[in-house]
């Protein structure tokens, strides 16, 4: 079992930055490949970031390539969202996930992932 929580979202204005952070405990944390994904009103849960156990691969939703970077810290069982350049239509919950499948890659579908947290709202205004 893993539990996760994240912390860092708030309200922003265009162009600012944030950083959001995911806080795993239960499960030996390099274990787990972990992601980051978003929700909007009205609309589906959609993937933003995702990165291998090790770290030393990762993977970008086009809409925030080149903005965000997802890192992870398995010292402090954490993952991190560094959010730059931030748009009003990078409002949502945003939530990290983890996945039970073993191997060394990156993923991207909500049902990949086994465990998710309660998410944290980030808005971005105009």
């Amino acid at each position: 079992q893993v539990q996760l929580v994240e912390s860092g979202g708030g309200l922003v204005q265009a162009g600012d930055s944030l950083r959001l952070s995911c806080a795993a405990s239960g499960r030996t944390f390099s274990s787990n490949a972990m992601g980051w994904f978003r929700q909007a009103p009205g609309k589906e849960r959609a993937f933003v970031a995702a990165i291998s156990r090790s770290g030393g691969l990762t993977r970008y939703a086009d809409s925030v390539k080149g903005r965000f970077t997802i890192s992870r810290d398995n010292a402090k069982n954490t993952v991190y969202l560094q959010m730059n350049s931030l748009k009003p239509e990078d409002t949502a919950v945003y939530y990290c996930a983890a996945t039970l499948k073993y191997g060394g890659a990156t993923y991207y579908y909500n049902a990949d992932y086994n465990y998710w947290g309660q998410g944290t709202q980030v808005t971005v205004s105009s």
